[in-house]
């Protein structure tokens, strides 16, 4: 019997690849699956390494793993290919994105997405995912790949432009991870929810969202969450356990816009220009604003990682649980024609009519033999598309940016990003610009 081969580039990313591995080896028809371990660090390969012979052995998967430190070796014959990378790391790069723009006045919470943090990140990660294209092209034209390194919709939108025949999508857990969040704020199974959602990464928006009543009717619980929220009772406190994250944003966003965003209230603060402002340590207060929320987090993850390797060293077993990732569904869908559904960040050939076509947008997609489809939205409600919209202008010209290696457009990206323009004049975000980039030399293509 035939078995897939998995390739993960990134795989120092140790408890993210035994995340994805633990739901992989839940699957019957994936348990003896080839794994192709590859990392620059060999350090970090090796404790990978340990970690998934020991969770094969738990889940009675019956594949082989092997570790490289050559990325077109471990692609070759490849049938699915995972990408989770961090170029620069949390150290230098991170750092610098943080230090540089708070010398300048602007504060971010999490700076992977958009405004300047994110379009550095874009800028340092484009060119190493165009060579995993490059080298796919070569030695696995038919794998699928499942992305989930940030800026999401600036990398994916990139190569889809520049290897157009490489079958990929973007994946993201806030669409089902907030969904589970707001089932709990509620006191509601979140099986019994169902929902449509559509829009860009980190800002789609549920159409709809609705739970299952006693006699099998579905009825929206967006009534119920504003209720709640007026009442004090959602959302509920210390989300994911992290008391800095109160969740006010969303809520406060919902009541204005009648629609429930995806992504965190962390993330969302600064991708409008309302509640992060100089001088303004009120709206921090208010809207219990986390500044400087990414570099805690990975000091955090990487003391707690210390201690979680030496428990996985001295365990004899590893147990997973499912996550609610869709890396393994999508590979169970693809390898057995077993026709599931997730949510993706494609490109927009024709799915959500009132933003711009070509851009990347995220939208529910079918998944079998036949690969990924995405499905037609049609046109989002027109206040959410605006909204989009000021987003799209900064991944529009950074990805125009990189494509034709024109540094001008750079400087265009930052200037229309809603938190930056309403923090910085525009020779001050020239001025940003230039030291971020002038800091990352070493992690930047060399046209810039």
């Amino acid at each position: 019997m035939h078995h897939p081969k998995i390739t993960f580039i990134g795989a120092g990313s140790t408890i993210f690849v035994k995340n994805i591995l633990g739901d992989v080896f839940h699957k019957p028809a994936l348990k003896g699956a080839e794994v192709a371990l590859m990392d620059i660090d060999p350090v970090r390969l090796e404790e990978s390494q340990i970690v998934v012979s020991k969770l094969m052995e738990s889940a009675g998967a019956t594949g082989n793993i092997h570790c490289y430190t050559d990325q077109k070796e471990a692609l070759k014959g490849a049938d699915f290919v995972v990408v989770a990378f961090q170029i620069g790391g949390y150290e230098p790069c991170t750092v610098i994105d943080f230090d540089v723009c708070k010398k300048h006045g602007l504060e971010q919470t999490i700076a992977d997405t958009l405004g300047p943090g994110g379009i550095m990140r874009s800028l340092r990660t484009i060119p190493h995912l165009w060579q995993i294209c490059e080298d796919m092209t070569e030695v696995c034209p038919q794998a699928t790949m499942l992305n989930y390194v940030n800026p999401m919709a600036m990398n994916t939108w990139a190569m889809y432009e520049k290897y157009p025949h490489i079958k990929q999508v973007g994946l993201c857990h806030s669409v089902q991870g907030t969904a589970e969040e707001l089932a709990r704020d509620l006191d509601i199974d979140y099986s019994d929810l169902r929902y449509t959602c559509a829009g860009i990464n980190h800002m789609a928006y549920y159409l709809t969202l609705e739970k299952k009543t006693e006699d099998g009717e579905y009825v929206s619980i967006y009534p119920d969450l504003l209720k709640a929220y007026e009442m004090g009772q959602a959302p509920k406190p210390n989300i994911h356990g992290n008391p800095r994250c109160e969740n006010i944003v969303r809520y406060e966003m919902f009541k204005k816009l009648g629609y429930f965003v995806t992504e965190s209230s962390e993330h969302f603060a600064e991708y409008t220009p309302y509640f992060i402002k100089p001088n303004r340590p009120d709206l921090i207060e208010r809207y219990k604003v986390p500044l400087d929320e990414y570099p805690k987090r990975c000091v955090e993850q990487i003391a707690n990682w210390k201690k979680d390797l030496e428990a996985f060293k001295q365990a004899e077993r590893i147990e997973q649980k499912e996550s609610h990732e869709y890396a393994s569904t999508i590979m169970n869908a693809i390898w057995t024609n077993t026709p599931s559904v997730i949510y993706g960040n494609v490109k927009n050939q024709g799915l959500i009519d009132n933003l711009p076509q070509g851009c990347c947008v995220e939208v529910a997609c079918l998944v079998d033999a036949n690969g990924i489809q995405p499905t037609a939205v049609g046109k989002l409600p027109s206040h959410l598309a605006a909204l989009m919209q000021t987003n799209i202008n900064v991944q529009t010209l950074l990805t125009e940016a990189i494509l034709t290696e024109n540094r001008e457009r750079i400087y265009h990206a930052a200037m229309l990003d809603p938190h930056t323009a309403a923090v910085l004049g525009i020779e001050e975000i020239y001025a940003l610009v230039d030291e971020l980039i002038e800091a990352q030399q070493d992690w930047l293509p060399a046209w810039i």
